[in-house]
C-alpha cells in the first residue's frame, strides 16, 4: 500500500533553515505529482507546494514563495522541501501527500516549530 514517511521537522530559530524529506513506496512515485501541506496549531490544513511528475514544473502558496523549494528524487523515491527564512507563522505539522492509487494519501507529518 502507498507509505509516505516525513522526516527533517525540529526547532528552528526566525530565520533558519530546515530541509524535510518524504520517502515513498508502494506506488510508482516517477509518475506522480507531489505536495507539501501544513497544519497550524487549531487550524486547518493549507497547500503549501506542488512539484509535478518529472519535477519540470512547480507551484507555491504565496505564503512561502521564495522561501521554500521543493524538489524530487525519483531514483530515490524521495520528496524534499527546503525551508529558508523560517518564521513563527510557519510553525506547523508538515505533510507530504498525493494522489495514488485512486485516493489522497498523506505521511504522519513532521513537526517543524519556529520559536526563538
Amino acid at each position: 500500500q502507498v507509505q509516505l514517511v516525513e522526516s527533517g521537522g525540529g526547532l528552528v530559530q526566525p530565520g533558519g533553515s530546515l530541509r524535510l524529506s518524504c520517502a515513498a513506496s508502494g506506488f510508482t512515485f516517477s509518475n506522480s505529482a507531489m505536495n507539501w501541506v501544513r497544519q497550524a496549531p487549531g487550524k486547518g490544513l493549507e497547500w503549501i507546494s506542488t512539484i509535478n511528475s518529472g519535477g519540470g514544473s512547480t507551484a507555491y502558496a504565496d505564503s512561502v514563495k521564495g522561501r521554500f523549494t521543493i524538489s524530487r528524487d525519483d531514483a530515490k523515491n524521495t520528496l524534499y522541501l527546503q525551508m529558508n527564512s523560517l518564521k513563527p507563522e510557519d510553525t506547523a505539522v508538515y505533510y507530504c501527500s498525493g494522489y495514488m492509487l485512486g485516493r489522497w494519501s498523506r505521511g504522519q507529518g513532521t513537526q517543524v516549530t519556529v520559536s526563538s
